[in-house]
């Protein structure tokens, strides 16, 4: 599909993207840039990574397609370095958790040198790094495209079909809509996570050795960077509050019937949880 494709910042994201163009044959050459010197030589120890560069604007250069993979505050930063690099023609989208502000800023750091779009990849893990990387982690996942009004048809395209390369399923919003929806099903999750290991926190230490899977299974993404996390939520803190708000409303709800003993809709509410559970990811994509 391309010749060359670059991807600035080889963490658990972008990695995964690298080993997964290679074994599916997307690319010529995979380029890769990375802010820490130690990452880049490991980089150069992979054989998905065709070349390693000190500088963001050495590695997008004579590059079809520019994958930012780098924590959200850093994106808009990075495209006002690498637009002068960029080739007329040339393909840039990122991978970041939020994307109104991004795409907001995109147009204007890239001053009509590069045709941005932005992307969500809806793959992950609480881990980071590449050494944590897999072909496969975005297999069968969603990604979440957020062109604007006057983007290219044909760049939409291209970059959708890259997407589906990878072996995921494609679904088109805008920025604001991106960003009200992974409020509450991404963000709102985490601070959940957060919020109840805070609380068990300031409990005696020994009862985390009495918990079982449920625990664990509940809280396994607060184990995830906080410095990305801060970053997210800074990003996205009008959704977030407004996702906070109507969790509150329904932790209210439960409060008042279980002040009330009202087994009937006690039941009811956990039928309702178990039955939204069960029917997860099973919902067809428009």
């Amino acid at each position: 599909m391309f010749d060359q494709i670059t991807i600035l910042g080889p963490g658990l994201l972008g990695a995964s993207i690298a080993l997964a163009v290679k074994k599916r044959g997307i690319a010529k050459s995979v380029h890769v840039w990375s802010r820490r010197a130690t990452t880049r030589e490991k980089c150069e120890q992979t054989d998905w990574c065709d070349a390693v560069f000190d500088t963001p604007q050495a590695a997008v250069d004579g590059s079809s397609l520019t994958i930012i993979c780098t924590p959200v505050a850093t994106i808009t930063p990075l495209l006002t370095q690498i637009a002068d690099s960029l080739a007329g023609n040339a393909l840039v989208t990122d991978v970041g958790s939020t994307k109104g502000l991004i795409c907001q800023e995109a147009g204007p750091a890239l001053s009509g040198h590069a045709q941005f779009i932005g992307s969500h990849p809806m793959a992950g893990s609480e881990q980071t790094g590449m050494e944590f990387a897999s072909a496969t982690l975005l297999q069968g996942a969603t990604c979440l495209m957020t062109p604007l009004p006057d983007a290219s048809a044909k760049a939409c395209e291209q970059l959708a079909a890259f997407w589906q390369a990878l072996g995921m399923r494609i679904t088109c919003l805008s920025p604001q809509e991106h960003d009200r929806i992974v409020a509450h099903i991404s963000h709102l999750p985490h601070l959940l996570a957060s919020t109840l290991c805070n609380y068990l926190a300031e409990k005696e230490p020994e009862w985390g050795n009495y918990a079982g899977g449920g625990l664990r299974d509940s809280t396994r993404v607060a184990a995830g960077d906080p410095e990305l996390w801060q970053q997210i939520l800074a990003h996205n803190q009008a959704e977030v509050l407004n996702a906070i708000d109507g969790f509150q409303t329904e932790l209210d709800r439960l409060k008042s019937v279980l002040l009330n003993q009202d087994s009937d809709s006690i039941k009811r509410f956990l039928e309702n949880g178990k039955k939204y559970r069960d029917g997860l990811y099973s919902t067809e994509i428009h």
